[in-house]
């Protein structure tokens, strides 16, 4: 029994290293340390800072995160890395929730699956749900949040360049060698995704080695291996934990609790999502099967949001990067949003 379970969790390790580290977190990581090297504290405190109007970078930050197909833990890194360079609290752990559980690949696939319905709930959930998340974590640590960017805004001037055009290009090569995967390829062997990631990162790298000074290349890849050796070694343990819970978490329990849109499927069906991984997509299959089982829509939705949104290994990464009491925070809302969502959803709307 024991090496059963043990064997779950090596499995989920493999499974994960095989099919995200290559495509999916290395490139996050790149993108993440450009973030940083590249991109001047002007852009981040002008948009998303503490100053910025939450009229303007609640919106932004959400509807931004609808065109990034990434998973939970892909997204940490993008997300600190705005958020150590000036960015707000509000509109960081807003990218960190809408990009994984509802951008727009995962919602036409969750379509295409399940039914337009559900996913025309999760995309209006999400939305939602990512304003009152931001409002949460701004009124939490909204004194916090101004003595912390106020550092942040030392020498800040509206005149400094906010970011060289060739840094931009290569901003984007890295962004388009994270989501040519998963949009170009969306059926076929993961070799395929393999290929495009392979070759649209070799693009960035080939530019970065023409145009870039070598200096800048050098800041570049010293910021992305911080954000690899701080984020990393969490994924896999927390990976690891999630197979052996897998192992020990029995299928006819899921199908009895989860039957009906009562508040506490709901809420339970959240709870298996925000503990379990699930790579962007993987999300809909995994809860077709449960409704063909007899779970109900709500509790279906309050894991399609949650599921992809927050992972055991999510939330390793985000208490080491901000802290035990704003992870916690974050959790909590995102828990008791995600089960009023469903259960809103599957008893007045559905």
């Amino acid at each position: 029994m024991l090496l059963e379970i043990i064997t779950g969790g090596l499995l989920a390790l493999k499974e994960y290293v095989a099919l995200h580290v290559l495509t999916c977190l290395i490139p996050a990581f790149l993108l993440a340390g450009g973030i940083m090297a590249f991109t001047s504290r002007e852009t981040i405190i002008k948009y998303l800072g503490t100053k910025a109007k939450n009229i303007i970078s609640f919106p932004l930050a959400a509807i931004s995160s609808l065109f990034v197909a990434v998973c939970s833990c892909t997204v940490i890194p993008v997300a600190a890395g705005i958020y150590r360079k000036g960015g707000a609290i509000a509109p960081a752990f807003i990218i960190l929730w809408v990009a994984p559980a509802s951008n727009l690949l995962a919602v036409i696939y969750t379509g295409n699956i399940i039914g337009y319905d559900m996913a025309l709930a999760r995309i209006i959930t999400a939305l939602v749900t990512a304003f009152l998340m931001g409002t949460v974590m701004f009124l939490s640590f909204r004194k916090e949040e101004v003595e912390r960017v106020a550092v942040a805004e030392e020498g800040y001037s509206n005149n400094q360049k906010i970011i060289a055009g060739k840094d931009i290009i290569l901003l984007l090569l890295i962004l388009f060698s994270l989501l040519s995967p998963n949009y170009l390829v969306t059926k076929g062997p993961y070799w395929h995704k393999v290929c495009v990631f392979a070759i649209s990162i070799s693009i960035a790298f080939l530019y970065a080695y023409l145009v870039m000074e070598k200096e800048r290349i050098s800041d570049w890849l010293k910021e992305t291996w911080w954000f690899v050796k701080s984020i990393f070694p969490l994924l896999l343990s927390g990976v690891f934990i999630v197979g052996i819970i897998g192992k020990l978490l029995p299928a006819e329990w899921i199908e009895h609790w989860l039957g009906g849109n009562s508040l506490f499927s709901s809420f339970l069906a959240t709870l298996i999502g925000a503990v379990s991984y699930f790579a962007t997509m993987t999300e809909a299959p995994f809860v077709d099967t449960l409704m063909k089982l007899g779970m109900g829509k709500g509790p279906a939705l309050a894991l399609l949001l949650a599921g992809p949104g927050m992972s055991l290994p999510n939330m390793l990464a985000i208490i080491k990067l901000f802290g035990l009491k704003k992870a916690s925070v974050y959790i909590v809302t995102l828990i008791i949003l995600a089960t009023l969502s469903g259960w809103i959803w599957g008893n007045f709307i559905f």
